[in-house]
């Protein structure tokens, strides 16, 4: 991140704007959103100018800016559409000790402006780092149309009501007050009663919050999906947003964290294959901990809770414990994997059932019905099968497994990083050693990608001669 985002107080602060042509007028516009004093500094300006100076809401200055004119302001906008002027007025602004913004000049700037949705008290600021500013424009249309003119209004109301809100202890209960307000109840409010309307609400919500006992802890079990953040489900980033503590596996990425509240009290409780983990005792004693004080805890684990997530430990502790809870489902890597493949995990013809394995379990690696596995036709995903690669070949094998049977493995399934190596069971050990495979990985066996999405893979990534890797 190379701009810093802060929203600075312009309540009765110059700023100074060098330019008054059609280019000062787009920074005009915005500023005049603003409770700043306005200096226009500029020859020949646009009738649009002329006319706010008549009106009173700059003052303009029919002349170049000069040493001194920028002196205690709090910003310089060099606007002049003209590269020397603009550098000029710039230096001016510098030394008199104004943050120096030049309109279309990002790496000379000190500041940029970003794309503004306006819904004052509520400001949403959108910045692409000046990479993309027809993007910035895009989503600010889109926020536009999801955000209704009345939330202005809304927020203003609530603001006139903090006082009063404030006999609410501070946390969870104070939090839910106001989660209600702006949810929809609010809203609702305002649109059948007015101001009038939306007072009376909160009046009633906080006679609510008053006669209301704290909630009780909770603990939500949460499938964070394999990685990518638009794979979660709504239900699943509504609780992450909620919670007061959020306890996650090593391989929930940062994108999905970030959906928590900066309030929010954030512990990873990683396991690392064959490496330091958290005991699992010690994560159950952590989500008693903070639900038995009232917390609204988010456990999240990587794919889905159920599978292979230790759920039932975590689930028996909870139950010992007498904290309530609930599971939210995720989508489990094998899905990703075979989605990124294209293909499905059952085939008529090819497997009629799919079985979820795990290549190693707490006594070392997993022993399985190998003869069953092993019939042609089998298919399975198989986690942690990684480091197991070896003695998987070795058991399918000596069972009667085809030495050409299909096997897909993809590392980090739906992540940017995602890579994805077609083999067969007898050259599966080399092929993961040749394609550095580190990251979480899931083994399709017996299947193979769909041509177009092989094509895809291959020319991004040309097939290694012996291996067969991606």
């Amino acid at each position: 991140m190379r701009h810093f985002p802060i929203f600075l107080d312009l309540s009765g602060r110059q700023v100074v704007v060098s330019g008054a042509g059609e280019c000062a007028v787009s920074k005009l516009r915005l500023l005049l959103k603003t409770e700043a004093a306005i200096t226009v500094f500029g020859t020949s300006p646009a009738p649009q100018v002329l006319t706010w100076a008549a009106e009173g809401r700059i003052a303009l200055a029919e002349r170049p800016i000069r040493q001194g004119d920028a002196a205690g302001a709090a910003l310089l906008y060099a606007a002049n559409e003209d590269e020397a002027e603009d550098a000029r007025a710039a230096e001016i602004g510098r030394n008199d000790g104004a943050l120096v913004n030049i309109v279309d000049n990002l790496d000379h700037s000190q500041f940029i402006t970003p794309a503004i949705v306006d819904r004052d008290p509520v400001t949403i600021a959108i910045g692409t780092e000046g990479a993309a500013p027809v993007l910035a424009r895009k989503i600010k249309a889109e926020l536009e149309e999801r955000l209704p003119a009345s939330l202005g209004l809304l927020a203003r109301i609530g603001q006139a009501f903090r006082d009063r809100a404030a006999m609410i202890p501070m946390g969870r209960k104070r939090r839910d007050f106001w989660s209600r307000y702006y949810s929809g109840e609010g809203d609702a409010a305002l649109k059948a009663g007015g101001e009038a309307g939306a007072r009376a609400k909160l009046d009633e919500l906080l006679t609510d919050a008053i006669e209301t006992r704290p909630r009780d802890g909770h603990v939500a079990l949460i499938g964070a999906g394999p990685g990518d953040p638009d794979l979660l489900t709504v239900k699943a980033r509504r609780l992450i947003h909620e919670a007061d503590v959020v306890l996650h596996d090593r391989l929930v990425p940062q994108a999905i964290l970030e959906l928590a509240r900066r309030e929010a009290v954030i512990v990873e409780t990683g396991k690392t294959g064959y490496g330091p983990s958290w005991g699992q005792e010690d994560i159950n004693a952590l989500m008693i901990e903070h639900a038995a004080r009232g917390a609204q805890v988010a456990r999240l684990k990587s794919g889905d809770p159920g599978i292979f997530g230790r759920l039932d430990d975590e689930l028996d502790a909870l139950d010992e414990a007498g904290i309530s809870f609930e599971v939210v489902p995720g989508i489990t890597a094998a899905s990703a994997a075979a989605a990124a493949s294209g293909i499905s995990l059952t085939k008529r013809g090819r497997n009629s059932s799919i079985r979820f394995l795990t290549g190693r379990d707490v006594e070392g690696f997993a022993e399985h019905d190998w003869r069953e596995l092993a019939k042609p036709g089998s298919g399975a995903a198989i986690y942690m099968g990684v480091k197991a690669a070896s003695f998987l070949r070795g058991r399918l094998m000596m069972h009667g497994a085809e030495a050409e049977t299909p096997v897909t493995a993809v590392e980090n399934a739906s992540r940017p990083d995602q890579k994805t190596i077609t083999t067969t069971l007898l050259a599966l050990p080399d092929a993961l050693a040749a394609a550095g495979v580190a990251g979480p990985a899931v083994l399709l066996f017996g299947m193979t990608p769909r041509p177009a999405a092989k094509a895809t893979e291959v020319a991004a990534n040309p097939i290694h001669e012996k291996t067969g890797v991606l």
